[in-house]
């Protein structure tokens, strides 16, 4: 009964702590806030091009499972470029959210040399880029 227990308590913490992130990106979309450190995964809707002004950004739409649509701007000066991302892929993000009247975007998806900010990353198929 107790390893049953520790089992449906494991599977619970693990689910609820990773589904409960994109809600915080929903409320702060809905607040219109910015500046916050988000955790969540989502499901690739559309490639864009990279943006190639100032430092480089691979960009890329995730569909939230909330069903909230946000960009992704990953630098890739700064980490390695998500080479085989395709429509449909699942991607797992920690980053910062900037809210905007589309959805918003998550950024600092990478490590800071600088120090100053909290390093970022994404996974992909296993495979962390930061």
């Amino acid at each position: 009964m107790k390893k049953f227990l520790l089992a449906l308590f494991t599977a619970f913490f693990f689910t609820t702590n990773f589904a409960y992130a994109n809600p915080i990106i929903d409320k702060a979309y809905h607040n219109k806030q910015s500046d916050i450190q988000v955790q969540g995964s989502g499901k690739v809707i559309k490639i864009l091009k990279d943006d190639t002004k100032g430092s480089k950004h691979q960009r890329f739409i995730l569909k939230l499972p909330t069903k909230l649509s946000i960009l992704v701007a990953h630098n890739i000066d700064l980490a390695k470029r998500i080479d085989d991302l395709q429509v449909g892929d699942t991607v797992e993000f920690y980053g910062e959210y900037e809210w905007n009247n589309k959805g918003g975007v998550i950024h600092w998806t990478h490590h800071d040399p600088r120090k100053k900010h909290k390093d970022g990353w994404l996974k992909h198929k296993g495979t962390i880029y930061q």
